[in-house]
């Protein structure tokens, strides 16, 4: 019953990526063909235990159901390789780091404290710019011996729980397709890749208690820090207070980042700037740059209207930048972009991306952004509210406005032009003009993954600004991501909200709002949420056919077959056949009717895959090679031609026919090289491992 339960807990979990799809599909009719009934496909655990059961006890039973079961599950690559896990490390530590000897001894008691059963968790909590976030990293730098096997850091400030299990999971080297889309199904991965392992996991900028809960794990080997700005009463272990430097620890903070000249030369000011400063190490790190100016004055700056150390010395690096760099760090915090480039800040500023790059290094120079890497910044929120601010007053709300509008255009004209670069063939993408191209389809698909933050952040912008256009058509941009590469914690969000505006009077009539909500079902079946996936199907079917579009319904019917199919249901057949007939009725003249024998293509790969789950395998293998002829020899689409080879694939394996399934992964392997589907090649290439290892 492990065993059992073990196959289907690998791909109904996502494991198998593209070829666990047709995996899952192929599994249903076996186990139907083995119990000898229509069977639910499982949605938990408990469920997957209890169809488990089912199989156990028929084939404890009958030899010939036995050996059907283990012709398939040998052919079913385990996840259960989980040692080779990668070795993560922190973030580079500071090169000032000053005293907080008593915090790090609180650090280490925590650390060795003997394992009771409870977590063994810290909780650093201080104020803004306290150096909070530093001490964790610091400290874990000197406790590299005490965790062999890594050192993990999440930023929480801008990642939801699920995507911060994903971030951490691939911090310990799984890739994208290894990690299931449920929450649940990713803790527990999470867990049982520390169960054993000597881990130190740092949680920054924590806001809540019930924030965490997925990530908290009793491994007796496992440290973690949590890092917030105030005590969380509710989380338990223990608490340690972050607070001001010592004046000593502050003078020597700055010596080691000024030098002793520096500090020489400003013996003057010093003692009012350290007053300043309070002993925030923020403060002090901002005042250690500055101080070659300070020291130029013969008197101390006078004390300005802030009496908040961090507010006080962003206010005061503000002022000291060159005009060029401060127009940029207003305008560019004008949202709250999880990242800037220099292209953005270029359009922010409306000025050359070359200009924006240097401005963008003077703003980091200033400690008022925080690099990312590959030319990246970010802004600290209290940082970006005051970017804000400044921008209001000194620029004016027309400005602003025009500055935000530009940013939300860029993203606009990305989004469409990645989106054609990555799936050109597809009604679904925006066909409006874009300057952005690329030099193949994986290179448009990581593009789009790789702004995807910014892009759900241009959807809220542009619904807020009024410009709905802009966000339902971003919204849609979206398909070849979800389609190919998944990132469904920040799509389904941004999909959410292009849905809820694409169901207003500005888009009644249109078939915008079909769409829509076929992207969220589409997204809601990724995750595992069948019946929410259904709801939006059904809408997507709704808004179609009101609006008269029939391409558009008959595609959101056969989506419908295919959360069947999903489920295992007996009458997904019945909605492929709707579908077709749907299909039948566009005319020469009718949108679509070009596109109809691709259309029909996938359909009949669609219908395939149901008749192999009902057991009708001549049908199936009529269907499976009408698909095949089109998307391999009048299409010469290589993903298509890749996914239609995989489910041909697992239907021969399913049947005990590795001999048959070989050849079709070695052309589906052909295919992928440049599909940026490097995890489906993967499992294609365990699958062959499987079907050419003797019995």
């Amino acid at each position: 019953m492990g065993a059992i339960s073990a196959v289907l807990a690998a791909i109904a979990t996502g494991f198998l990526g593209e070829a666990g799809k047709s995996g899952w599909v192929s599994t249903g009719g076996l186990v139907r063909r083995i119990t000898g009934r229509d069977v639910a496909a499982p949605t938990t655990p408990g469920e997957r235990e209890e169809v488990a059961r089912l199989v156990y006890q028929c084939v404890h039973e009958d030899p010939q159901r036995a050996h059907a079961w283990l012709s398939f599950a040998r052919h079913v690559p385990l996840p259960g390789a989980i040692q080779g896990l990668r070795r993560p490390s922190l973030p580079p530590g500071p090169g000032y780091f000053t005293d907080r000897e008593p915090l790090l001894k609180a650090l280490d008691k925590v650390a060795t404290r003997p394992f009771d059963g409870r977590p063994r968790l810290a909780l650093l909590h201080g104020p803004e710019g306290m150096g909070s976030s530093t001490l964790a990293i610091h400290w874990g730098w000197r406790q590299t011996a005490r965790f062999p096997d890594g050192q993990m850091y999440v930023d929480l400030g801008t990642l939801a729980p699920g995507a911060a299990l994903r971030h951490v999971l691939r911090q310990l080297g799984l890739r994208e397709q290894e990690i299931p889309h449920g929450g649940q199904d990713r803790a527990d991965l999470f867990r049982q890749c520390l169960a054993d392992r000597r881990v130190l996991l740092i949680l920054d900028h924590v806001r809540s208690a019930a924030q965490i809960e997925s990530l908290r794990t009793s491994a007796p080997g496992v440290v973690t820090v949590v890092v917030a700005s105030r005590h969380l009463t509710n989380l338990g272990g223990e608490p340690i207070a972050v607070g001001p430097l010592a004046k000593r620890d502050a003078r020597l903070m700055v010596e080691r980042i000024a030098g002793e000249d520096a500090v020489t030369a400003a013996r003057r000011v010093l003692p009012a700037v350290l007053d300043r400063c309070a002993g925030t190490p923020f403060a002090l790190h901002s005042a250690a740059l500055r101080l070659p100016a300070l020291s130029e004055r013969s008197e101390a700056p006078a004390v300005h209207e802030s009496d908040d150390p961090v507010r006080a010395a962003v206010e005061a690096s503000y002022r000291m930048l060159t005009p060029g760099a401060a127009r940029l760090f207003r305008r560019a915090g004008l949202r709250e972009w999880p990242a800037v480039d220099a292209a953005a800040a270029a359009r922010a500023a409306d000025i050359a991306e070359t200009e924006a790059a240097g401005l963008l290094a003077e703003l980091a120079a200033a400690l008022l952004i925080e690099g990312m890497g590959s030319g990246r910044y970010r802004y600290r929120p209290s940082i970006r509210t005051h970017a804000e601010r400044l921008a209001v007053e000194a620029d004016g709300i027309p400005a602003c406005s025009a500055a935000v509008t530009r940013m939300v255009a860029r993203y606009r004209e990305l989004a469409v032009g990645a989106a054609r670069a990555a799936l050109p063939e597809s009604w679904r993408v925006p066909s409006e003009p874009s300057s952005f191209t690329y030099p193949d389809r994986g290179a448009a698909v990581a593009a789009l993954a790789a702004e995807a933050p910014n892009l759900a952040e241009a959807i809220r912008t542009a619904e807020e600004f009024g410009d709905l256009d802009t966000a339902v058509l971003i919204g849609q941009a979206l398909w070849p991501l979800q389609l190919k590469a998944g990132h469904l914690d920040v799509v389904l969000p941004a999909l959410e909200a292009a849905a809820r505006i694409a169901d207003g009077e500005r888009f009644s009539g249109t078939p915008t709002a079909g769409a829509l909500h076929f992207q969220l079902a589409h997204c809601m079946l990724e995750l595992g949420r069948e019946a929410d996936a259904e709801r939006e199907a059904r809408a997507a079917v709704r808004h179609e056919q009101t609006v008269g579009h029939v391409r558009g319904h008959a595609s959101a019917v056969e989506f419908l077959g295919i959360i069947r199919l999903r489920q295992w249901q007996p009458d997904a057949y019945a909605c492929f056949e709707d579908a077709d007939r749907l299909y039948g009725g566009i005319g020469p003249d009718d949108e679509g009717y070009d596109d109809l024998p691709r259309a029909r293509a996938l359909l009949d790969r669609h219908r395939g895959n149901a008749l192999g789950q009902m057991g009708r395998r001549e049908a199936a293998l009529e269907h499976f090679g009408r698909a095949l002829s089109f998307f391999r020899e009048h299409a010469r689409e290589a993903y298509n031609t890749a996914r239609t080879l995989t489910d041909l694939a697992m239907f021969h394996l399913v049947a005990g026919e590795p001999r048959t399934a070989l050849p079709l992964i070695d052309e589906a392997l052909g295919l992928l090289g440049a599909e940026n589907a490097d995890f489906h090649v993967e499992r294609l290439r365990a699958l062959r491992e499987r079907c050419v290892t003797p019995e």
